[in-house]
């Protein structure tokens, strides 16, 4: 099993940030509290939510709401600017993202082109809660491996280098696959051999860190569920089960279903198609869990999650909270905010902030930006 190497304690601090031509902004600046909470207020569809995808989206390269970032782009103009400014252990840190409507982009800190996810993660480190959390148990497997690869980039960096090479492997095996037009010529057998390699390489580190993420989180996300949902205490509740789609080593798996991916036109086995089974009693909990059951597991794998990342980094991610306690009861927000480290926090709400956060600030987002 690979060990998981923690990255040191970044000490990361948003600053302030702009939007240049995003979703409804023309033009926008926050400035952000270091160290407590930035309240964002507002009536829906006054942008509480766009700024918070901005955030995320400098550490991720993707936005939570949707998967097609030419969507972040102002309608009618060609790209938008997300721009972030940061402090690294007390030193400034520029980021800054272009999104094309084309749906490129490109980013830069301190002015240097970044190519690979990998260092975006640790350079904007964030956590996000949103209501649409609840897809994390109900949702397809992409959803829980996205989280869990989400919090690798944070705590490791050689995995985190893993899971750009694997990204980068399964885009070319696609590509050649489509290319071959269900035939297993010479010249499709000895480029599949360099790509099944570099991905039975990649691929195995990624699977092997997967479970062992999993394995060590497991007990900070049974005990918040257990706070979430009130449920019994002294037993475990909760179990996460990391579940590959193959038997024995990947390069053997990847040589048998060779054939079979060649006439489908895709890479039918690997990591990016593996599962993780979320139990409650012991029974699955996407099919057999309700609704509360499944929106505390949701809450709670996000909560056990940042509480490792917190403690591997020595410092917290950055916390975005997407009007996440109109969905909740006065007792699981309450437990929400127990659960919470200490720190910087952005979050938005269109109800009254529980007891116990430290607000720092409150803003009105309509007064952050302005709208052509």
């Amino acid at each position: 099993m690979t060990a998981i190497t923690p990255a040191q304690g970044a000490g990361t601090r948003l600053r302030r940030l702009e939007l240049h031509d995003v979703r409804l902004f023309a033009e926008a600046c926050l400035d952000v509290d270091p160290d407590a909470a930035t309240v964002l207020t507002g009536p829906n569809g006054s942008g509480k939510t766009t700024v918070l995808e901005a955030v995320a989206y400098l550490g991720s390269q993707r936005s939570f709401r949707t998967t097609a970032r030419d969507a972040m782009v102002r309608t009618g103009r060609e790209r938008g600017i997300v721009r972030a400014q940061l402090e690294r252990d007390a030193r400034p840190l520029l980021v800054e993202s272009e999104v094309r409507a084309s749906g490129a982009t490109r980013t830069l800190v301190n002015h240097r082109t970044v190519h690979g996810r990998a260092e975006l993660a640790d350079t904007v480190p964030v956590t996000v809660f949103t209501p649409g959390d609840l897809a994390l148990v109900q949702g397809p497997p992409a959803r829980r491996r996205e989280l869990v690869d989400a919090s690798l980039r944070l705590v490791d960096h050689r995995v985190a280098a893993e899971l750009d090479a694997m990204d980068r492997v399964l885009r070319q095996r696609a590509a050649l696959l489509r290319q071959a037009g269900g035939r297993l010529g010479a010249d499709v057998a000895s480029t599949l051999d360099v790509w099944d390699e570099r991905l039975a390489a990649a691929g195995s580190v990624v699977a092997d860190a997967r479970r062992a993420l999993l394995a060590e989180a497991g007990t900070l996300v049974d005990e918040a569920y257990a706070a979430l949902a009130s449920a019994p205490s002294g037993r475990r509740v909760v179990t996460m089960t990391y579940v590959p789609g193959w038997d024995g080593p990947l390069a053997d798996a990847l040589a048998k279903s060779r054939r079979d991916d060649v006439r489908r036109a895709a890479s039918t086995v690997g990591p990016h198609r593996d599962e993780v089974v979320l139990c409650i009693d012991d029974r699955e909990a996407r099919v057999r869990a309700s609704q509360g059951e499944q929106r505390s597991l949701a809450l709670a794998l996000r909560l056990g999650l940042h509480r490792l990342v917190t403690s591997r980094r020595g410092d917290p991610p950055l916390l975005l909270l997407d009007d996440v306690f109109s969905e909740l009861d006065p007792d699981r927000s309450r437990a929400v905010v127990r659960h919470l480290p200490h720190g910087q926090a952005l979050l938005t709400t269109a109800t009254a902030i529980p007891g116990g956060i430290d607000v720092g600030t409150a803003v009105d987002v309509r007064d952050v930006g302005r709208r052509a």
